[in-house]
């Protein structure tokens, strides 16, 4: 197990929640073992290339590991904005343990007000976080809305309206044009005229897959896509290695045969399995990795669901109150729940019920055309409760559901 990180393996969807606040300390998060691994730690170490003709791995002082099989797990390096003073101990990203430690212990030092820079899940989850040790923070985002593309557009409006009635300051929207580095703070120079003073900046603006370590390999891989993959996760370019988590980008056969990369802690958990199945397979046996991508995320208390990948649809409706289903023609192909934990589980089987399996996906194989909201309704019908259930979802799937729509995109 090599990893450039001091670190075991840890919980790092805490570290801008409960980590953050205090609530939690870093001994807490140490991901549980169940049985003990018979590996070799090689912690703080960075991989500095591979040689797939003699399978090595290229390690720092010109060592090589070799291997029979090799999993590509590096995840993501954040992303940087240009110009922004990254060596200022003020200026902060969160990406790390470490980097979760630094912001933890500067926010303890003073009441200066906070700056974050992006509106996705980082940015979100940390400004939640910091509003509840009653800092005045400030989320900037070039987005239209917070979480904008990640989510249907309707609940993108009401995470930006929640944040707003907690106190969050918002500016949706701009660009930072120019930095300001003083003795009292760091001013920030917005697009749209505004200056902002704060005693500390997040930088939250997503991150890009970590692969400048693979230049010159024959692994097939892009600085912006990860590491090129075959729906069984094995890389393109050497059938003795896979990819698994933020880093591999593969068709989902499940939606369609484009190339993607799912940037969620659960997928990473699930890939990594399939991955290392695949591997012992081989090329020859392994099967597709065709999941259901999930995620969550929490802030000011109101807990969001997903099931699927809603940004694929064109048209998103509710099917209830605190429900949301997004479609295309071909049919269903995300949910999204708003504090609606029991209601999601249901969905979630509808929603893996609707999605044809990959094997029925044959070369040439088409769907019979339909509208979305046709898509949608069937859906709908298939998700309610069998009779003489429990039912979960009768309030919000009710015989012969109509469907709301809230946005369209052509």
């Amino acid at each position: 197990m090599v990893g450039n990180e001091p670190h075991r393996p840890y919980h790092r969807p805490e570290l801008s929640k409960r980590f953050l606040t205090g609530r939690v300390q870093a001994d807490q998060l140490t991901l549980a073992a169940y049985t003990e691994v018979d590996a070799r730690w090689r912690l703080n170490t960075a991989a500095r290339g591979i040689d797939t003709a003699k399978r090595a791995l290229l390690l720092p002082g010109g060592e090589q590991l070799a291997y029979d099989g090799l999993v590509i797990a590096t995840g993501m390096e954040s992303r940087h904005l240009p110009g922004a003073p990254v060596s200022d101990p003020r200026v902060h990203q969160l990406r790390t343990l470490d980097d979760a430690t630094r912001l933890h212990e500067a926010l303890s030092t003073d009441k200066e007000p906070v700056v974050v820079i992006g509106g996705g899940f980082t940015g979100c989850e940390v400004a939640a976080s910091i509003r509840t040790l009653k800092r005045r923070v400030t989320v900037v985002t070039d987005g239209p809305a917070l979480m904008a593309g990640a989510l249907p557009p309707e609940l993108c409006d009401s995470i930006t309206r929640l944040h707003q009635s907690k106190g969050v300051g918002v500016v949706l929207g701009v660009e930072v044009l120019h930095w300001l580095v003083q003795d009292h703070g760091i001013a920030i120079h917005l697009s749209d005229g505004q200056v902002l003073v704060a005693g500390h900046v997040v930088i939250a603006v997503g991150g890009l897959p970590a692969v400048s370590w693979l230049r010159g390999s024959k692994v097939r891989h892009h600085e912006l896509d990860g590491v090129y993959c075959e729906p069984t996760c094995h890389a393109i370019g050497a059938t003795d290695v896979v990819a698994a988590g933020d880093v591999a980008c593969w068709p989902n056969l499940r939606f369609d045969d484009a190339p993607r990369r799912v940037e969620h802690w659960l997928n990473a958990v699930e890939m990594g399995r399939a991955a290392a199945e695949n591997l012992l397979l081989g090329p020859a046996r392994a099967t597709a990795f065709t999941p259901i991508p999930r995620f969550w995320t929490e802030q000011h208390r109101m807990k969001v669901q997903v099931a699927g990948q809603p940004q694929l649809g064109g048209e998103h409706g509710r099917l209830g109150a605190g429900c949301l289903a997004s479609a295309r023609r071909d049919g269903l192909v995300g949910l999204t729940t708003v504090d609606r934990s029991r209601e999601f589980n249901r969905l979630l089987a509808g929603l893996n019920a609707r999605r044809p399996a990959p094997s029925t996906r044959r070369k040439g194989f088409q769907e019979p055309v339909a509208t979305v909201r046709e898509h949608m309704h069937r859906a709908g019908e298939a998700m309610r409760p069998p009779p003489k259930s429990t039912p979960l979802v009768s309030n919000y799937l009710p015989a012969g559901v109509t469907l709301t729509p809230t946005s369209t995109r052509t």
